[in-house]
């Protein structure tokens, strides 16, 4: 009860107390201050989401092998081939990554 009423007031809290301000840099598209760029409904190109892709195989991989690699001398062998089995898919995912061509700029 006390996680949902803190979760509760910290989304309500900024309605409440913060002030609104529009003026135009705020409004954009781009909080940046430079004017959106082309037709907002123009095609996205693909290589972009393939590098994003890529940075979230890399991150995934970083992210459970540290701990991993930690504790690696306590755990039994389940642990050691299921982790082999992670990096096998991570491998593939990049053998995707890298024939699809978001490797080559």
């Amino acid at each position: 009860m006390v996680a949902v009423a803190i979760a509760f007031i910290l989304a309500v809290a900024p309605f409440i107390t913060g002030r609104i301000s529009y003026y135009r840099d705020k409004v954009l598209t781009y909080e940046c201050g430079f004017d959106a760029f082309g037709d907002n409904s123009s095609k996205f190109d693909i290589r972009f989401y393939l590098v994003s892709v890529l940075f979230i195989l890399f991150d995934l991989e970083i992210a459970f092998i540290f701990p991993w690699s930690l504790l690696i001398s306590e755990m039994s062998t389940l642990s050691f081939f299921s982790m082999m089995f992670f990096l096998l898919i991570l491998t593939l995912g990049f053998i995707y990554e890298w024939r699809k061509g978001a490797l080559d700029w």
